[in-house]
């Protein structure tokens, strides 16, 4: 058996692998796109090779500025065996190939909403878990995927706020009063790894690296000049997104997470958006329960596989 880097020959192959869909969501039009812009690329994707035929492959995602990608968006087998070893030595190789303090990867699935319900995805789902288990990635978290369309109305716009542009030294002295009490997990492991500032300002390098423009980002101040929370309205390669939101803590439980998710809607709108996509953890219900009242709709979920919090 052969692991190796992928090359430019190979792109039949790695394609016809992609018509296997299962619970890998690659396209062929899709993988297309992303090499193009930089967010698949050959030194990133991985295969598994016995007597000169391609039996596996890993596809691995990255910002098109990232040095090393970030999360792995398919497994793929076509050998007679057992795939969950293959695959386990296929991540393996694609993880010791990183520095040893990058940014620990994730996998990410992108379900329907009623997964569960579908025996043919969870039995997918179950040796790919046990391949990325096997070499740590045991954490699991669900995320709540909602999406909001012109057609569903847009929500009142908030009247007890006022919303200000800010510079960047604002942003990481929100972002860090906001991730006190944090329900968000991946938050929650940025802090552990980096510490309260190191993760305010890799969130804000985070979001400034992303499509949507930094001049939609506000800081929501009530009507006494109190800084309440913040909303960033943003894009990723699928279109417009709620980059994130939140509110400082002395000032939670008081309903401004709707002014603050209006405001991100609000100001995607008038840019034209067809649609704003969004995510949330499933245990985060006030951060759902905001998405449902202002017309949002749960349209899949994402499962993300990490390794768990040092």
């Amino acid at each position: 058996m052969t692991i190796r880097t992928t090359v430019e020959a190979d792109l039949d192959t790695i394609l016809a692998l992609i018509e296997q869909k299962s619970v890998n969501t690659v396209t062929a039009e899709r993988y297309r796109e992303y090499v193009a812009g930089g967010m698949y690329r050959d030194q990133w994707t991985w295969v598994v090779e016995e007597d000169g035929a391609i039996q596996a492959l890993a596809i691995w995602w990255g910002a098109p500025n990232d040095e090393h990608p970030f999360s792995i968006d398919g497994l793929y087998y076509v050998g007679d065996g057992d795939p969950v070893p293959v695959w386990t030595a296929l991540v393996e190789a694609g993880l010791k190939s990183r520095p040893a303090d990058a940014e620990l990867p994730e996998y990410h699935f992108f379900l329907d909403a009623d997964w569960q319900d579908h025996p043919e995805v969870v039995a997918a789902l179950e040796p790919r878990r046990q391949a990325v288990a096997a070499l740590g990635l045991t954490e699991i978290t669900d995320r709540l995927r909602y999406e909001w369309k012109p057609e569903y109305g847009l929500p009142e716009r908030s009247t007890r706020l006022r919303f200000e542009p800010a510079d960047d030294e604002a942003f990481v002295q929100v972002f860090a009063r906001v991730s006190e009490g944090s329900l968000d997990a991946a938050t929650a492991r940025e802090i552990a790894r980096l510490g309260v500032e190191g993760a305010a300002r890799d969130d804000l390098a985070l979001y400034k690296s992303m499509p949507g423009d930094r001049d939609w980002w506000r800081l929501g101040y009530d009507a006494d000049g109190k800084l309440i929370g913040f909303a960033i309205p943003s894009a990723n390669a699928g279109g417009p997104v709620v980059g994130y939101l939140g509110v400082v803590p002395e000032h939670r439980r008081r309903g401004y997470i709707d002014d603050l998710l209006a405001e991100i809607t609000h100001l995607l709108a008038e840019t034209g958006a067809e649609h704003i996509r969004a995510d949330t953890d499933f245990g985060n219900v006030p951060m759902a329960k905001s998405f449902e009242r202002l017309a949002y709709r749960n349209f899949a979920v994402r499962r993300v596989l990490s390794f768990p919090e040092v």
